[in-house]
């Protein structure tokens, strides 16, 4: 795809625009990291999205609406991330609530969340609460996570890639992570040899809220105000990379390299398609269908050997 789309316009290739992909795709790849986390332990994060919404709030109106540092926003946003994953852990394991059941009443409360703490309109410079002075403004220090540069790197790009090396470490060669993943292969075996199996999948929540968090700080950093349900699509974006990471490598399983590849093959297909102009309206059709079509070889005993020899 890289090829097709550098040989059909050379610009496509040139370090600025590679650094644009890369930008644009740091918020969805740390996001989706956190979603593999938590379908290591054969769960699905749907509640993601939102608490990228709900991070953006609450970093932005802890600046704009009590006059507070970089700092604080920060601290106050991935707090918020790790909250809602608890709580949604917490209904998985102690209400007895299907995973996908649980995100999705956390996803529509948090929605709600990050209305109510803005009275429904957005955080920007020089509007207070519900129509109040505002006390503050953005530190230019938060500003900075989304458009500062490390030797000509956005900060954003450096910053995904560290998470990606954290998770791909945490998950393949921690002691945490690997029980994680065995809960994830076999939820009975792992609880018989003695795993505390809740104790797990709620901190997988709890990280995958982290992350998403994390995500919604970069995003509002970049853009330097605090829309309502910002996050939304980052949902869609960050799953599908996730679930076409499973099919990099053959590897058939929660991977943080394959989520990263999975969000770069995203963000070079949107990237390619405006520059040809294709009309947006048609590009969440273009990226269902390669999704599809990923997961038809990661899965299907036709392309998998794996799955073909049982």
């Amino acid at each position: 795809m890289v090829l097709f789309f550098w040989i059909a316009s050379p610009a496509f290739g040139t370090k600025q625009n590679v650094f644009v992909i890369l930008q644009s795709v740091s918020v969805t790849a740390i996001v989706a990291l956190g979603v593999t986390v938590s379908m290591s332990v054969d769960g699905f994060d749907m509640a993601a999205g939102s608490i990228v919404s709900l991070s953006v709030m609450v970093s932005t109106a802890t600046q704009i609406y009590l006059g507070l540092g970089a700092f604080p926003a920060i601290v106050f946003g991935l707090v918020s991330g790790v909250l809602v994953g608890v709580l949604t852990g917490a209904l998985i394991v102690f209400a007895k609530i299907p995973d996908m059941l649980a995100a999705l009443g956390s996803m529509f409360a948090i929605q709600g969340l990050s209305l109510i703490i803005t009275a429904g309109k957005s955080v920007s410079k020089g509007n207070g609460y519900n129509g109040a002075p505002a006390k503050g403004d953005f530190d230019p220090a938060f500003l900075w996570i989304g458009s500062g540069t490390v030797l000509t790197v956005p900060f954003s790009v450096i910053l995904m890639i560290l998470v990606g090396v954290i998770v791909a470490v945490f998950l393949e060669r921690t002691r945490t992570g690997r029980l994680m993943r065995a809960i994830g292969s076999n939820r009975e075996a792992a609880r018989l040899a003695g795993t505390h199996v809740g104790a797990y999948r709620i901190l997988a929540y709890a990280l995958s809220g982290l992350l998403a968090a994390l995500g919604g700080i970069v995003l509002a950093a970049r853009v330097g105000r605090g829309d309502v349900n910002v996050g939304s699509s980052y949902l869609l974006e960050a799953i599908s990379a996730a679930l076409i990471g499973f099919a990099v490598f053959g590897a058939n399983r929660p991977n943080a390299f394959g989520t990263v590849v999975g969000a770069l093959f995203v963000g070079v297909l949107v990237n390619g398609l405006t520059m040809f102009n294709v009309p947006y309206y048609t590009q969440d059709f273009v990226k269902g269908t390669l999704l599809v079509i990923a997961l038809v070889v990661s899965f299907s005993k036709i392309f998998n050997t794996q799955q073909r020899d049982r």
